[in-house]
């Protein structure tokens, strides 16, 4: 059985309270029913908790399928519990809509965090990992947290260099460990980052204008340890759309040579503090 929290109210933009869903997301098409609230206290009570969330241009089923064959990836144990985090953050038109994301995404994550406080409070830790768009979603949400999350893990950021010292400096002080992952041949970054996030901040000055992405660059200020910023060798090629495993169910998952293998492996490492280097000591 695999779990998700849905904010998604509808495509586009529609945020909606969070619930969660079960099943399997990985049949055709894929088989999901929510759960009561009340009976999401006992599906975490002393467990280590993951919630883990896409970008930006994600639909439903993409998000389920991509997130459901990370999950298997990370093979969570008995005392683990791991949650797709699944939010409105679709593309309408190629590159107009990306400025007007940010808020969605940190709507959600607001809602997220609140969850997190009313549901999850019975749980031994929670951590959370991102991609793209979702670290903004995942910020918010360590943010609003009543607790410390334990490690937060942002891969191919799509928000500020300094986010963690300025916008989200509180999610910052409100997490025990935070990792990077970041690749300088990242070209989404590189070339539409910018541009669409001056676009937001004219629309929303709550941030820095003209400001490198953290997924490319890594945080403009070093991290303290026990937090780390891992730089993915340029050599290696990773571009925006290769931290996270394929939704097309015609890619077969696993593969110990596709690009998503070391990173769901970063990921498990950092979620069960183990050894953080990239790809591995």
């Amino acid at each position: 059985m695999t779990y998700f929290i849905n904010l998604r109210g509808g495509d586009y933009g529609a945020v909606c309270s969070p619930y969660v869903l079960e099943g399997d997301p990985l049949s055709d098409p894929p088989a999901m029913a929510s759960i009561p609230y009340e009976s999401v206290p006992a599906l975490v009570k002393g467990k280590d908790i993951l919630l883990i969330t896409h970008g930006f241009n994600v639909g439903y089923v993409d998000g389920l399928r991509s997130l459901g064959r990370m999950e298997n990836l990370l093979a969570p144990t008995s005392a683990e519990r791991v949650f797709g985090v699944l939010w409105p953050g679709d593309w309408i038109i190629p590159a107009i809509n990306y400025p007007f994301e940010e808020n969605i995404a940190s709507h959600a994550g607001q809602l997220l965090g609140k969850f997190c406080n009313d549901w999850l409070s019975g749980s031994r830790s929670i951590s959370f990992a991102s991609h793209s768009l979702g670290a903004r979603v995942v910020l918010q949400a360590t943010a609003a947290l009543s607790r410390s999350a334990r490690n937060l893990c942002i891969m191919a950021g799509a928000v500020g260099a300094d986010c963690l010292t300025a916008e989200y400096q509180t999610a910052a002080a409100n997490c025990d460990k935070i990792v990077t992952l970041s690749s300088m041949e990242d070209m989404v970054l590189a070339l539409a980052y910018p541009p669409g996030d001056l676009i937001a901040d004219i629309l929303d000055d709550d941030h820095k204008p003209f400001e490198q992405a953290l997924g490319r660059d890594g945080p403009d200020q070093p991290l303290i340890l026990p937090s780390a910023a891992e730089q993915i060798d340029d050599e290696k090629d990773y571009g925006h759309g290769d931290y996270l495993p394929p939704s097309d169910m015609n890619t077969a998952v696993p593969d110990p040579n596709a690009k998503w293998t070391p990173v769901a492996d970063f990921v498990a490492r950092v979620f069960r503090n183990e050894d953080l280097s990239w790809p591995s000591a």
